[in-house]
């Protein structure tokens, strides 16, 4: 029973700190039940469907996809095209989507061949890859849309007649799918929205989740993240299906960028995709995942874990020494801190692991 507890806790040491930090700063914060129960529906509808785009590599034993900017940037991409051509409402979304996905499957085909020479280093491959592609993102929106592509809508071009504005609001398209089906309640004095469309269709990407999983390709991709030898041995192509988990995880990342982008309303062009990778990928960590295993559970609870801080330090550190700053140096803690301790735990996991593994060895050759 003690073994129990002890995995437990260790398993879960991650998200208990969390509870424990957020059962400390609500009370401290001030702010009511209704507010905060809307805040966490606002941005699990907002953020779930990028997190949830990190589930397939995993699966496939390819580590954290810092490569999802590279869905975000098709994602923004798409949207630029539906705004410059007025299709606003549900079938703008749909647009956008439809665009970015051609663009997110090269770029997906191209992370996916770049890691399949970085195997063992993918996430710090991916990470550098997003910065390549960014600079390559920042031409095409900055110089090529308005001179080469043909993008005129003065709410999009800068006055010189090129190049797209920094912000841009997205006129016709904010909360188009979250108002699509809206349910009201009430929770104490304050009304709480429930967008149920958004909810719909995320959980639709989680049964699909579920369904892929039971699929020779997803039973492959999770023979590939247990063991690469061993499933080349068995005969399965292990780089062609490492490529297509990178492929659908980037498609996925672009249409939960289109998501996430008509909950805010406005799309900062230049950098509203830098970190899209880096909160996703804390938020699942702070979930109770791990490099090489997470669930959609996980999502769920690291959404709610990390936001629910985002929401609450700010107010919190004004209360506690006058600074609201503290909460935004806090934000950066976290995101940048946990990533960071998942990467030192998994080497250590891995380093343990060789070790034991040389010790049996060492043992039958004794015996």
């Amino acid at each position: 029973m003690m073994n129990r507890l002890k995995q437990f806790l260790i398993s879960n040491s991650v998200p208990i700190v969390f509870v424990g930090l957020s059962a400390l700063a609500i009370p401290i914060s001030g702010y009511s039940a209704g507010y905060l129960v809307q805040e966490m529906i606002t941005r699990l509808a907002r953020n779930s469907f990028l997190v949830l785009s990190l589930l397939i590599p995993i699966m496939a034993g390819m580590g954290l996809n810092f490569g999802m900017v590279l869905g975000a940037m098709a994602g923004q991409i798409g949207l630029i095209f539906a705004i410059n051509w007025s299709v606003v409402g549900i079938p703008g979304l749909v647009l956008a989507s439809l665009i970015s996905m051609p663009i997110a499957v090269f770029l997906g085909f191209v992370c996916g061949n770049v890691l399949n020479r970085a195997k063992g280093r993918e996430m710090v491959t991916s990470y550098i890859l997003g910065f390549f592609t960014n600079g390559v993102y920042q031409f095409v929106v900055l110089y090529a849309m308005g001179n080469i592509l043909p993008v005129t809508s003065p709410q999009l071009i800068l006055s010189r007649g090129y190049g797209i504005r920094n912000a841009v609001t997205l006129t016709g398209l904010r909360l188009a799918l979250d108002r699509a089906m809206n349910f009201q309640f009430k929770l104490g004095d304050f009304t709480v929205n429930m967008p149920i469309g958004t909810f719909l269709l995320i959980g639709v990407f989680c049964l699909f989740i579920l369904w892929f999983r039971g699929t020779k390709l997803g039973q492959d991709m999770r023979a590939i993240g247990q063991d690469m030898a061993a499933a080349d041995s068995a005969g399965i192509a292990v780089e062609r299906t490492r490529v297509i988990a990178i492929i659908i995880s980037t498609v996925l990342a672009a249409f939960g960028q289109v998501i996430f982008l008509q909950n805010i309303g406005t799309m900062n062009t230049y950098n509203s995709h830098e970190q899209t990778g880096m909160f996703s990928i804390a938020a699942l960590l702070i979930g109770g995942a791990t490099i090489s295993k997470a669930s959609i559970s996980n999502v769920f609870i690291g959404v709610t874990l990390f936001h629910l801080m985002f929401v609450v330090s700010p107010t919190a550190g004004k209360e506690l020494i006058g600074q609201a700053q503290l909460g935004e140096y806090f934000r950066v803690f976290v995101s940048y801190g946990i990533i960071a301790a998942a990467l030192v735990l998994h080497a250590w996991k891995r380093l343990r692991e060789r070790q034991a593994s040389r010790r049996g060895l060492r043992g039958e050759t004794q015996g």
